[in-house]
Formats: C-alpha cells, structure tokens, sequence
C-alpha cells in the first residue's frame, strides 16, 4: 500500500485529490468518509488514515463547518494597523488576546500589522470601541477599520494539483447568498453550532459522536447541519489548510484603487479568479485609496504575481499593490457563542477613555 506523504513536495496524487475534495465539502451524511473514499476510488479507513497523517504533517488545519460571521448577528471586520517595528512582536501579542481575533498578520507595507476581529451581538463595546482598545493596549500608532462593504467571494479552496492560475469559476459564497440568509437563529441552531464548528472526530460515524454530545439522534444533527447550510447560515462544511505546509507558500493581498462607478463591475470580474479566495469592497481613507481587496494563494510570489497581471490586464485596473504577509501571528477560527469573549470584555471594558 502506497503511504501517505505529509510533505506537500512528496505528497502522492491520492492525497492531493483527497485534499481537493475535502476542502470544497465534506458529505453530510452518516459515514461522510466512505463517501470520499468512493468519489477517489478507496476506502473511508484509508481516506481517515492520509487524513490523519495530513494533520500530523499540519498540512490539514481544521475540518469543521464554517459559518457566516455575519449572518450570525457578529460584528467583524479587517483592521489595518500600523506599528512601530520595535512594537510590533508585543502589539501582536495584545491583539491575539482577544478571542475574536481570527487571523493576524505581518504584511510589507505602512500599515505592517493587519488583522480580523469580530464581536458578538451582545458585545458590549462593539466594534469600533473593541478596535480601540486593541489600539491602546497594543500600542499601535494608527489603525484603520476596514468592513466588508460588499461581498463578491469568499471560500479558500488551494488547488493541490495546479497551484495558482488565472482559471476562472462561479464564486462558492457571495453577496447574494448572504442576502438571502436566514439571520433567525434560535437556541437549537446556537446548540448546533457550539457541535459542528469544532473539528471533526477521525472516525467512521462522526456525527454520531457530536450528536451524543448535544443530546441529538444522529439523523437530526445532520439534518440541522442540511438546514443550517440550506438557510445560508453555514457556508460550507470542509477542510482549511495550513497553506505553508500545503505547498502554498506566498499570499498576496491584492488591493486595487477602482474608480467607485466600476466597483461591482471589477469585484464581481476578479471574484470569478479560482486563485482567488476572498474579494471584498471596503472603505477608504485619506491614507489608503483602495476600495477592493482580492486575496491570491500560491506556491510562489511569481504564481502570485502572475494572476494579480492577469487581473490587471483584464480589468484595466493599473493602480493596485500586493501586500505579502511576512509573518503569521495568529490564525484559527472565531468560535461562536461561547464565553471566552464576555470574559475579555468584563477585564478590557474600563479601558476606552
């Protein structure tokens, strides 16, 4: 039998196809790794088997639901912040603390330091004023908040078999499927949630496991998990990736200055990029110009560059940057409807002026 590598430059085709897979859903269904094994021509004891192999090489992050932020009645947003260089390691640090605090990276520009953050709905700062303590306890010189003014894709999919490339695809999530969501979440979705957004039990039957847990039958926990993904609460239910580890060494957060008549035009073009994982319009400010932000995986600054050009070109749009994150400080998953939050504000919340 052919072993599973865990190095992505050894990784064999099996465990690229798997990764593939997995990444765009996992099977809401009783035994969802037989179901992969089938579609990939082997078992769900040898599809679990690389899959655990995969996560002790940290080439697979995470398998879980991914859920709406906003949909769910969050606040959140990409902050910008600028830092000087003999604070940014601690100012890092600060922000990592509080829980809402998904991805934090260093980036080659000004603003050097640049982050997600989301609040609950019954935050009692809120957005700006968290922001603002970050700020102070950070010791940032400046930070910008920068919200997602419209949504022309989000879903992170890394091609294991071609890397970056200028393919074009129908986004998986976008701004229609967040207006269309249903933004009533009862207790028992709540319930659901705390279950399904944790990674996922290794074995045949892991629903049976996660619906012992919330005090569901099996059927009915998936069900919820069905109805939770036909209401466009959950985006999808897959795999995230360590990109590094991967393959995918370089990320380049395209940001382009487009003029404001052409902006859904030029969103919705470079949201149909498969390279393309995020593309989103956002605020501008005196200091900062550029209303759209795409995100391109790949293996390389040029695999990058190449289909930021092609961008480029199709589009007309000449005044753009890439900004690459140098390091990474933080990145995990918000988890929802747990206390962890309350508790940071309760010790944070005397300290706006």
């Amino acid at each position: 039998m052919v072993q599973s590598a865990t190095k992505p430059e050894i990784m064999d085709a099996l465990d690229k196809e798997i990764l593939n897979l997995i990444q765009r859903n996992i099977p809401l269904e009783r035994e969802p790794f037989e179901e992969i094994g089938r579609a990939v021509g082997t078992t769900g004891d040898e599809v679990i088997r690389r899959i655990e192999a995969l996560k002790r090489g940290r080439v697979i992050r995470q398998i879980s639901a991914i859920f709406d932020t906003r949909v769910l009645g969050y606040e959140s947003s990409l902050v910008a912040a600028k830092f000087a260089p003999e604070k940014l390691h601690s100012g890092a640090r600060a922000i990592n603390s509080h829980p809402g605090v998904s991805h934090n990276y260093e980036r080659n520009n000004e603003f050097n330091l640049w982050y997600t953050v989301a609040v609950p709905p019954d935050s009692r700062l809120g957005l700006e004023r968290t922001v603002e303590v970050l700020r102070e306890i950070s010791g940032a010189e400046k930070m910008r908040i920068l919200p997602t003014l419209k949504l022309f894709k989000i879903g992170v999919t890394l091609d294991m078999k071609e890397g970056a490339t200028a393919r074009k695809e129908a986004p998986q999530y976008g701004e229609r499927d967040r207006s269309r969501a249903d933004r009533n979440i009862s207790e028992a979705d709540k319930a659901a949630i705390r279950v399904l957004q944790e990674d996922i039990p290794l074995t045949q039957r892991p629903f049976d496991l996660w619906a012992e847990q919330a005090g569901l039958e099996p059927g009915e926990l998936i069900g919820k998990a069905r109805e939770l993904q036909a209401r466009k609460i959950m985006r999808r239910f897959s795999a995230v990736l360590y990109h590094r580890k991967a393959g995918f060494r370089a990320n380049a957060m395209g940001v382009w200055k487009v003029p404001p008549e052409r902006t859904d035009e030029v969103g919705q073009m470079f949201a149909q990029y498969q390279a393309v994982s995020h593309c989103y319009e956002r605020p501008t400010y005196e200091d900062w110009p550029y209303s759209i932000f795409s995100m391109v995986h790949g293996r390389s600054e040029e695999e990058c560059e190449r289909v930021l050009s092609a961008m480029s070109e199709e589009s007309g749009i000449t005044e753009y940057d890439s900004l690459y994150s140098t390091r990474e400080y933080k990145k995990t998953r918000v988890r929802y409807f747990t206390p962890e939050m309350e508790a940071w504000e309760r010790l944070y919340s005397g300290r706006v002026r």
